[in-house]
């Protein structure tokens, strides 16, 4: 692992790193050619919420990776509980002090995001909170923007194109021999508490989104009918309105069953 930079950073603990290192391992054994831009974007020194699109089970780890790689610091991810108390995986998110968001309890995830904030922590926050069917952004919730606030931090918008044709929803993961995975990170938001967290959310999609088309844009490779291209782009991924129905469907299954029930 690199030297921190600033020696006042949070550190990773060993588990973080053997998670990240074990990551890695799987990127660089397929040969994931990733690359990278914005990165001046993302403080080198203190506290900041980075924001980012939701394709992949690995967005987390291609976001995070180039902070901790060049500088050392570790990204806390906040991510529904459930990933908490999944086999291994679970095991893993718990000992390297990820933050889990229970459903319901989002005040106390938000608490624990800004106490780590003001301790200098990178949190990644994910504001769609599930995986997108179509690949098209989803409507951002306002968690993002709260904490930033709150904490007196940078938000600063990112995204991760590729690695959701390793592994996402609905499909296991796939051996993907030299994988291009494009990540930017964008000008950062200063929200203040006097803010509207709903404006500055609908900010924060707007950039998220122009950095998407950016990046697709630039995309070397383009597969036309390819069931992880979006639609809009000529793909075989669902439409807005058909990942909005399956999302639907998703959501009633979330249910308790006496509220299904009347």
């Amino acid at each position: 692992m690199p030297r921190p930079i600033h020696p006042g950073n949070p550190r990773a603990s060993w588990l973080y790193r053997f998670a990240a290192w074990f990551a890695f391992a799987v990127m660089r054994l397929q040969r994931w050619r990733i690359s990278v831009r914005g990165l001046e974007h993302v403080p080198m020194a203190g506290g900041a919420v980075i924001a980012a699109n939701h394709t992949s089970f690995w967005d987390f780890f291609t976001v995070g990776r180039e902070p901790y790689l060049r500088w050392s610091r570790p990204v806390r991810i906040m991510a529904k509980e459930s990933l908490f108390r999944a086999p291994f995986f679970g095991f893993l998110m718990r000992r390297a002090e990820h933050l889990p968001v229970h459903r319901g309890a989002g005040g106390d995830a938000l608490r624990s995001g800004v106490v780590a904030l003001e301790a200098g922590e990178l949190v990644l926050v994910l504001p769609e909170q599930t995986i997108s069917p179509s690949f098209e952004l989803l409507p951002f919730k306002t968690g993002a923007a709260r904490m930033a606030a709150a904490a007196g931090v940078p938000l600063v918008p990112a995204v991760s194109w590729g690695s959701h044709r390793f592994h996402t929803v609905g499909r296991r993961p796939r051996w993907s021999w030299r994988l291009h995975v494009s990540v930017a990170y964008g000008e950062p938001l200063h929200p203040s508490p006097d803010d509207d967290p709903r404006e500055v959310a609908a900010e924060l999609r707007h950039r998220v989104q122009t950095l998407l088309e950016e990046v697709q844009a630039g995309y070397p490779d383009h597969v036309p009918g390819a069931w992880w291209m979006p639609a809009r782009l000529g793909g075989g991924a669902p439409t807005t309105e058909e990942g909005d129905r399956i999302l639907a469907r998703i959501r009633e299954g979330w249910k308790p069953k006496d509220a299904a029930t009347g």
